[in-house]
């Protein structure tokens, strides 16, 4: 049996995360130790206890008892099985990073699923619904899979109440994602969302965004919620390219102005239109994984961050392979899980 050091890298819930979706498709047991050692407070918390519990539902894996707080667990899966599931947080923590763990499972699985999830949709540190939809599941379904999502009701940090529903048509292997240029941006917009706050802080957040990008003003939108749980803000850029559409946001946080918010969000998006690369930095830690398991494949992205070194460290253990890391230029590095890798099938 595997086992996992869960404090090392970047040190939080990713190890955990990404090693049960491993553990899932390898049909490989593992024990991970210490997790989130180093964080403020280590342990599980509500939403990786809810991961847990959805990889052990989708694979019928058997687990030691665990709780919030708990520092190590072991997971050994047996065959995972497609149907309907719904998986409640029961918190504000991320559906999407839920979904994500049992996602390549689901993915390769020999029937449909449909998966419902409840929590936060708009976490801050989590990829939002709209990156998921977007960004990831469009090269997710050119891997092979028909994976579609909707959002019935968004839900934003502290107070969660989102919804949303995925559909999952798998495929028996995953065809390796080449994705090296992203060709020419044919579209761009931005929208500001407030539930529950004032206007202005939305109108606030599009004029300055305006200024950092000098795109026109018809590609700003403003969007007031009220029949959602407690108050949110979030800004979502959204590039559509030739080969690769990319999704950023920007949440509104208690003390921060608004415009520091659209400031930061709008320095993002700039650096990755002169990087002249395909794949943002969130996307490039998620993506690899993808194609660690379909058992080739390469992609370009921004300078790498510890959520993707970490990643690269956790396929080693679960897959056997290195996959290749190297700075092309600054601020431009290639990504590539090496041909004839170990190639994961249901």
């Amino acid at each position: 049996m595997l086992t996992i050091d869960g404090s090392f890298g970047e040190g939080g819930g990713q190890v955990l995360r990404s090693s049960l979706a491993l553990s899932l498709v390898t049909g490989n047991p593992f024990r991970i130790v210490d997790i989130r050692r180093r964080r403020s407070r280590p342990g599980l918390r509500k939403q990786h206890l809810t991961a847990v519990g959805a990889a052990a539902a989708v694979g019928g894996a058997t687990v030691t008892e665990v709780e919030v707080g708990s520092l190590e667990l072991t997971f050994a899966p047996r065959l995972t099985a497609g149907g309907n599931y719904t998986f409640s947080i029961g918190t504000a923590g991320s559906t999407t990073l839920v979904l994500q763990t049992i996602l390549p499972a689901l993915m390769l699985a020999p029937e449909a699923s449909t998966v419902i999830l409840e929590g936060g949709t708009h976490n801050p540190q989590s990829p939002t619904f709209e990156f998921l939809e977007r960004a990831y599941l469009p090269l997710v379904r050119r891997m092979g899979p028909n994976v579609s999502a909707t959002l019935e009701r968004p839900g934003f940090y502290p107070a969660g109440g989102g919804r949303m529903v995925v559909s999952i048509k798998p495929n028996p292997t995953l065809r390796p994602l080449n994705l090296l240029d992203r060709g020419p941006i044919r579209e761009h917009r931005a929208k500001a969302s407030v539930a529950n706050l004032p206007r202005h802080i939305a109108e606030r957040e599009i004029e300055t965004l305006l200024r950092k990008l000098r795109w026109d003003r018809s590609c700003f939108a403003i969007e007031e919620l009220t029949d959602v749980d407690g108050p949110g803000n979030v800004v979502i850029v959204e590039l559509i390219a030739e080969h690769v559409t990319e999704v950023f946001a920007g949440f509104g946080q208690k003390g921060v102005p608004a415009e520091a918010v659209a400031r930061h969000l709008g320095a993002e998006v700039k650096e990755y239109l002169r990087a002249d690369v395909p794949v943002g930095r969130y996307l490039g830690d998620q993506l690899v994984l993808l194609n660690a398991v379909a058992g080739g494949g390469t992609f370009r992205t921004l300078s790498p961050t510890t959520h993707l070194t970490t990643q690269l460290a956790v396929i080693r253990e679960f897959l056997g392979f290195e996959v290749g890391l190297t700075e092309e230029r600054a601020g431009a590095w290639l990504v590539e899980v090496p041909t004839g890798a170990a190639r994961v099938e249901s």
